[in-house]
């Protein structure tokens, strides 16, 4: 006997159309949907972490809290030991506009600084050698008794912190995406096969072999899940290309997407798709036809 030729043998066995098939495009894009905005919101996130953390990298503060008649003297003091603090690349006190600007997004526009006890700030930049914080902290002390250092460690370690998170629970989202489409389209190819078990019984007296039978569903299945991961990777870009500016978002969304190449980035999802469908319906198939036989 001869083995039925490839063509008809696929119009035969594998359903072209029905639940298994649109469960297995629709899976696949919805997934691959998933995958790109999980991915961009990591990234983002990611992004304006490591972007603050950057920012406070190299900087410090110095609060100095003393009364009206003091705080001219012990502002100088703090400024002249800075000047001579090996380290410091540049200090300067911030003006009242600036105290007021740093407040604004916390209390709003209309706050009445004359009402309240305001300390003056002092920032000062770390060259690249760095300074001896504690040894600046016991200066501070003697020259300047109200004036407080905080180098934004209590700041930079949660950022550090936040990054890491969110790079693993990117990684571990897109992990879990793959999973579930991998078990959907187990189930879809397993119900196509049940489904056509007559006609596989048929098939095996006229010569056709399980590897024969198995390559026929998992090549199909296979390029209707790359199909729908197709359309879900297209969508998830232009959805995320259609989130509001920066300007528009009010800096809530800063960074949110991609950049440059990272726009291509999402196509990647969708040979990972049809790898998955490959893998899921070449177990399910054989699983399948064993408990046939």
């Amino acid at each position: 006997m001869t083995t039925p030729g490839p063509e008809n043998f696929h119009d035969r066995i594998v359903p072209p159309s029905g639940a298994p098939a649109w469960l297995t495009s629709f899976t696949a894009g919805a997934m691959t949907f998933l995958a790109v905005f999980a991915l961009a919101l990591s990234l983002a996130a990611d992004r304006l972490a490591t972007r603050w953390a950057s920012a406070l990298d190299r900087t410090a503060t110095i609060r100095i809290s003393a009364p009206d008649d003091q705080m001219d003297l012990q502002t100088k003091a703090v400024l002249a030991v800075l000047k001579e603090t090996p380290g410091i690349a540049s200090a300067r006190a911030l003006s009242v506009e600036e105290t007021r600007a740093l407040l604004e997004p916390w209390f709003g526009p209309d706050l009445p600084l004359a009402d309240l006890p305001l300390p003056q700030l002092v920032e000062l930049t770390e060259a690249a050698q760095g300074y001896d914080g504690q040894g600046l902290r016991l200066r501070l002390t003697a020259e300047a008794p109200g004036a407080v250092l905080d180098d934004h460690l209590r700041w930079r370690r949660p950022l550090a912190q936040a990054a890491a998170t969110l790079r693993v629970l990117g990684v571990t989202a897109i992990a879990l995406i793959g999973l579930t489409m991998a078990a959907m389209i187990t189930l879809a190819a397993s119900a196509a096969l049940a489904a056509n078990a007559q006609v596989i019984k048929v098939l095996r007296l006229v010569g056709a072999t399980d590897g024969y039978i198995a390559r026929a569903f998992t090549r199909r299945f296979t390029m209707r899940a790359a199909g729908g991961a197709v359309v879900g990777a297209l969508a998830g870009t232009a959805g995320v290309f259609l989130l509001p500016a920066q300007d528009e978002a009010g800096g809530f969304l800063t960074g949110l997407g991609f950049t440059g190449a990272g726009w291509l980035w999402p196509l990647g999802f969708i040979p990972l798709a049809a790898a998955i469908a490959f893998a899921a319906t070449r177990l399910a198939a054989f699983r399948t036809l064993k408990g046939l036989t």
